[in-house]
C-alpha cells in the first residue's frame, strides 16, 4: 500500500509538473522542438526525453522559467531547433487560393476557415505563427506578416498576449478532441494533424505540376489564338 501511495503521488506530481511547464510555453504548437505540440514537449521534458532549450519561440525567457520549475541551471537555446524571431501571423492571398484545404488540415489550432474549392481565410486573432501551413500550400499563396497585436515587452499588452496563449492552448486541445471523435465516427478519415507529412507533400507536388501544365496549355492556346487572329487580320488587309 505505501508503494502504491508513493506511485500515485509521483504520477500526480509528474502531471502537475507537465501542466506547469506547458503553462510557460508559448503555445505556438510549431513542432520546432521536435514534438507534436507544446504539451507533448512538456511531457518529454518531465520524462527526460527532451532538454529545456528546444523552443525557439520561447527563447531564453521560457528556458529560464522551465529551469526554475525544475530547479536546474538555465542554458542557451539549442539553435538546431531554430532561431527566435518576431511573432508573425499567416495571410492567404485569396486571389491565388484554389481551395485545396491542405492549410486547413495543417493548422494545429483550427485558425484557418474555408471549404474545398473555395477561398480560405486565416483568423489572424487565433493564428499562432507556427508556419505549418506554408509547406503544404501548392500555390505558395500564404505569407507570414508581423503580428502587430503582439508587443510582449509592453506591459499594457501582456494581458492580451496571455489571453491569446490561453486560447491557443484551448484550441489545440479542442482540435485533438475533435479529430479523435471524427476518427471514432469515421475510421477512414484523414488525420488533420498529418497534413504536412510526406503523403500530402507528394500530393502537393502533383497539384503544383498540374497547375504548371495547365498554365502552360493556357498560354499556348492564347498564343495560338493571337496568331490565328493576326493571320486573319493580315488576310483581310491583303484582300
Amino acid at each position: 500500500m505505501p508503494e502504491q501511495s508513493e506511485r500515485e503521488f509521483s504520477l500526480k506530481y509528474k502531471h502537475q509538473l507537465i501542466k506547469q511547464i506547458d503553462a510557460v510555453l508559448p503555445q505556438t504548437q510549431c513542432r520546432q522542438c521536435g514534438f507534436s505540440g507544446c504539451e507533448p514537449y512538456a511531457s518529454a521534458i518531465v520524462e527526460g526525453r527532451a532538454d529545456i532549450n528546444q523552443c525557439p519561440p520561447g527563447n531564453s525567457t521560457v528556458i529560464e522559467k522551465i529551469a526554475a520549475l525544475l530547479g536546474i541551471q538555465a542554458k542557451p537555446l539549442n539553435t538546431e531547433h531554430g532561431y527566435p524571431k518576431p511573432r508573425s501571423v499567416a495571410v492567404i492571398d485569396e486571389n491565388l487560393c484554389i481551395g485545396c484545404t491542405f492549410c486547413i488540415r495543417s493548422c494545429p489550432v483550427d485558425a484557418i476557415v474555408g471549404a474545398a474549392k473555395q477561398m480560405h481565410t486565416v483568423i489572424s486573432r487565433e493564428c499562432t505563427g507556427c508556419e505549418l501551413c506554408l509547406d503544404p500550400c501548392p500555390m505558395d499563396c500564404i505569407q507570414m506578416v508581423p503580428d502587430v497585436s503582439q508587443l510582449d515587452a509592453v506591459k499594457s499588452q501582456q494581458n492580451e498576449y496571455d489571453d491569446k496563449v490561453d486560447r491557443a492552448r484551448r484550441r489545440y486541445q479542442f482540435r485533438l478532441q475533435r479529430l479523435s471523435q471524427e476518427k471514432k465516427q469515421t475510421p477512414e478519415i484523414v488525420d488533420g494533424m498529418k497534413a504536412a507529412t510526406s503523403e500530402n507533400r507528394v500530393e502537393t507536388v502533383k497539384i503544383r505540376k498540374r497547375i504548371v501544365v495547365q498554365a502552360a496549355l493556357e498560354r499556348a492556346a492564347s498564343i495560338r489564338a493571337q496568331s490565328t487572329e493576326g493571320n486573319l487580320k493580315s488576310r483581310s488587309t491583303a484582300s
